[in-house]
Parts: C-alpha cells; sequence; structure tokens
C-alpha cells in the first residue's frame, strides 16, 4: 500500500488540536480513518494507539520544559490507567473476531464520545462560573503563579482506571475524557495545567494499550506510519502554541467535532448529521453569547455600598447608640 499523504495531513491537523489542548487524539483520531479512510474500526483502535504511544511523548516534553505538569496527579492517576488500560485490550479481544467485536467498538466508540462531548460543555461552564469567584476572593485577576492543589488519591485513581478501561476498548479518552475529569476534581488548575499533565499521564496509559493491541497483532503498519508523520510535528506545534491559543473557540469547535463523530458511530446518515450540526452551531453561538453577556453584567455590577453607621455597630444601630426619651 502506497503511502497516504492525506491520512498524514488529517493526523497533523488533529495532532495541533491534542497539543493545544490535551483532547481530541483517539476522539478524533479514530473517527477520521473510519469514516474518511475506510479503515475497519478494530484496525483503526489499535493503529491510532501505537501512533500516539510515539505522539503522547512529544507534546508532553513540551509542556515538561515549560513547567506545566503536575507530577503528583500524574502518578496517582497512572496508578489506576495503566492496568486498566491493557485489561480493556483484553476486553476487546474477548469480545471475538469479525462483524460482532466492529461492531460493539463502533458503539462503544461512539459513546464515548458522545460523554467527552458533554464533558467538554461541563468544563466550559466550570470554568466560566469559577473564574469570577477566583478573582473576587482575592480581589484581583489571577495572576500568573501555578495553583498547588491538594491531591485527592481515591476520586484520582478511579478516574485513570476508568479512562484507561475506556482508552483500552476504544483509544477514545487519554485525553478528553480524563482532562474534564480532573477539571471536576480540581477546578483551580490551570488550563496550561491540565493539557500539560494530561499529556504526560496518557504517555504510560497509552503505552499500556498500544503494547497490548500490538501483542495481539490487529494493528496496520502503514496506517500507523501515515498517522506517525503527520501527528509527531503536529503535536509539538500544537503544544509550542498552547499558551497562546483561545482555548474557549478551540473547545466550542471540538464539542461539534465529537459530537458529529459521535452521531456517525451510530449510524446517522449525511443529511440529519447535516442539519444535527447546523442546529448544535447555532445553540453553541447562542449559549456563548448569552454567557458573555451574563458575565459582562456581573463585572460591571457595583458592590453594595455600606453606610459607616451599619459598618460600625451591630444590630443595625448606629454608632451614637438608640435615642433617648425626654
Amino acid at each position: 500500500m502506497d503511502f497516504d499523504w492525506t491520512m498524514a495531513l488529517g493526523s497533523f491537523l488533529v495532532a495541533i488540536i491534542v497539543g493545544l489542548t490535551g483532547m481530541g487524539g483517539g476522539a478524533l483520531m479514530t473517527p477520521m480513518l473510519v469514516t474518511f479512510f475506510g479503515v475497519s474500526p478494530l484496525a483503526a483502535v489499535s493503529s491510532d494507539l501505537v501512533a500516539a504511544a510515539v505522539m503522547k511523548p512529544v507534546g508532553s516534553a513540551v509542556h515538561y520544559r515549560q513547567g506545566t505538569i503536575d507530577m503528583r496527579l500524574v502518578a496517582w492517576l497512572c496508578a489506576g490507567s495503566v492496568p486498566a488500560a491493557f485489561s480493556g485490550v483484553l476486553v476487546a479481544r474477548a469480545l471475538g473476531h469479525g462483524d460482532s467485536i466492529e461492531t460493539v467498538i463502533s458503539t462503544a466508540m461512539g459513546a464515548a464520545l458522545m460523554i467527552a462531548a458533554g464533558g467538554l460543555v461541563l468544563r466550559g461552564y466550570l470554568s466560566h462560573r469559577n473564574r469570577p469567584a477566583h478573582r473576587n476572593r482575592a480581589g484581583e485577576p489571577d495572576g500568573d503563579a501555578a495553583p498547588r492543589v491538594g491531591v485527592r488519591p481515591v476520586p484520582t485513581v478511579l478516574v485513570g482506571a476508568v479512562g484507561g478501561l475506556v482508552v483500552g476498548i476504544t483509544s477514545v479518552g487519554s485525553g478528553s475524557l480524563i482532562i474534564v475529569a480532573l477539571l471536576a476534581l480540581y477546578p483551580t488548575l490551570k488550563a496550561n495545567q491540565l493539557v500539560g499533565t494530561d499529556l504526560l499521564q496518557a504517555v504510560p496509559l497509552v503505552f499500556a494499550a498500544a503494547l497490548g493491541h500490538l501483542l495481539f497483532g490487529d494493528f496496520r503498519m502503514e496506517v500507523t506510519t501515515a498517522l506517525l508523520a503527520g501527528s509527531v510535528p503536529g503535536v509539538y506545534l500544537g503544544s509550542r502554541i498552547s499558551s497562546r491559543a483561545p482555548s474557549g473557540l478551540i473547545r466550542r469547535v471540538l464539542v461539534l467535532v465529537l459530537l458529529a463523530s459521535s452521531l456517525k458511530m451510530f449510524g446517522l446518515g449525511a443529511v440529519p448529521l447535516a442539519w444535527t450540526l447546523v442546529v448544535l452551531t447555532a445553540a453553541t453561538a447562542a449559549a456563548s453569547l448569552y454567557l458573555r453577556r451574563t458575565a459582562r453584567k456581573r463585572d460591571t455590577l457595583p458592590s453594595p455600598a455600606v453606610s459607616p453607621g451599619a459598618a460600625g455597630a451591630p444590630g443595625g444601630q448606629s454608632e451614637r447608640g438608640p435615642t433617648m426619651a425626654a
């Protein structure tokens, strides 16, 4: 089979998004292989995981040099994700071969994509809700210093385990699912910390899942080669410019792409899919406009005035005390 330059180009574009946001590797790459290049779902999952095992370290190395990785979170996530990822490969293998496993993987992939899209919407909502709280608590906008969060080991290990199992079966979730769970658990993490931590924890996770698929031999070398040719420079470029990218805009686009890929995996036709995307795009634009206006109104509200007398005495009495009757 000749080298597929269009597949390499698609991999390059997807890898830029991965470097920018830490999300979209399996969630975009695998559906791209299935939908546009006719690769079977199982072969797409296997080839994508093997390519990601090379791509993820490149992006995480850039973030490591930038100091945007929380190594404590990485350790606890990997404690759950690595064994679960290998177990996910065994689960996929136990489902059997042929049309049955392809159908199961397609359905599981569609469900995982839908969950990832919902998680991104939740991430945007939480970011919008927490941003004013962080500013008002300190009396000024957040500074550039990265906050040090308290690690919650048990839920962090569980997040890694669930994400690893999903990755082992579908190749989706090492970024899209786990990063939104991290935001829910640790809402004070800065965006670049989320991306960097998620990329690094995905390295051993993807290695474990890729090793399982390599041992079982259900991947295509020509597909993996094309993916690597585009993804390695793409993830490096995306990681380099991640601090300057409009993450809110990328998140909205990614939600639409994830939903489209999910609906396609569920078998939705081209025309209904197109209309669905039109409606979702309009709804996303309307929601963004509403959130922006409410945030602007909240920021411009004056602080409540407190009278000197009320502030100086309890119970609402003035400093002069109660009036005496003549």
